[in-house]
């Protein structure tokens, strides 16, 4: 029995979130099946989290216990080959017994991804939500930088939340501001790439931080609203949830050399 620890990259767009649910068709769904067809087993495998439909994923990493003897390197192709063309797995290795994606995890970055020019950018539209007006992006970035620490984001969690606590920790959160798709003399603003790293998110968060953040950019609030707002411990403070398709699970990072060292 071996332990082994994939990445895969995903196009949310037309899938029911990753985990598992009753109505079906998600990207669990279709991994499970691939392994399935590949190797014959029925498992279950374990995420380094879940994101809600039709939020994306750069490099999602999930593991599960297998017997069989598959090389480790054939692993990503030969999944490949029985995915839909919008879930690549691109990495496979060999992790030990008790490492668990989920538990193990050290920190998890999103980035949610704003075209700020005049019209939509067509060819882009699944992974960045459209915004028609103006925005002050150095008065989000201020308004941002409020929120890093360890805090409880009460405020920036849905409602339907059951988490028994709410106290996560922020280590870094920034804006990036891509102009290259500007056009000359006009009010195209770029894309803005908000990125945000923690030791783990609840559900909705980083979307209710940025319709929140948006409407800083607007003017609706005052950079500095953002603390108050946190401190509000009160979903009802904050601003709307913006919309799935303009988030992306970015990175999640392990520790795993010191663990193989430690078994060692």
């Amino acid at each position: 029995m071996r332990n082994l620890l994939m990445k895969v990259s995903y196009d949310g767009t037309d899938y029911n979130g990753f985990q598992t649910q009753p109505g079906g068709h998600t990207i669990q769904d279709y991994l499970e099946e691939a392994i399935r067809r590949l190797s014959g087993e029925q498992l279950k495998i374990t995420a380094s989290g879940r994101t809600d439909a039709g939020v994306h994923a750069r490099a999602q990493v999930f593991n599960f216990y297998t017997a069989s003897p598959i090389p480790v390197e054939r692993w990503c192709m030969a999944l490949n080959t029985w995915l839909p063309e919008d879930i690549v797995v691109s990495d496979a290795m060999e992790v030990p017994m008790e490492f668990h994606s989920r538990h193990a995890a050290k920190r998890k970055t999103y980035r949610f991804t704003i075209n700020a020019n005049q019209y939509p950018d067509l060819f882009n539209r699944r992974y960045q939500i459209h915004h028609h007006g103006k925005l002050d992006i150095a008065a989000m970035r201020q308004g941002l930088s409020h929120l890093i620490g360890t805090h409880d984001f009460t405020t920036f969690a849905s409602r339907k939340s059951t988490k028994p606590s709410h106290v996560r920790t922020i280590f870094d959160a920034w804006i990036e501001k891509d102009t290259s798709t500007c056009r000359p003399g006009t009010r195209d603003q770029g894309i803005i790439h908000t990125f945000i790293s923690g030791n783990g998110f609840l559900q909705h968060m980083v979307r209710i931080i940025m319709g929140t953040l948006i409407e800083v950019g607007e003017g609706k609030r005052q950079p500095d609203d953002m603390k108050v707002i946190l401190e509000a411990q009160n979903r009802a403070a904050a601003g709307p949830t913006a919309m799935g398709k303009g988030l992306m699970l970015w990175e999640v990072d392990y520790d795993i050399a010191s663990q193989e060292k430690h078994n060692d």
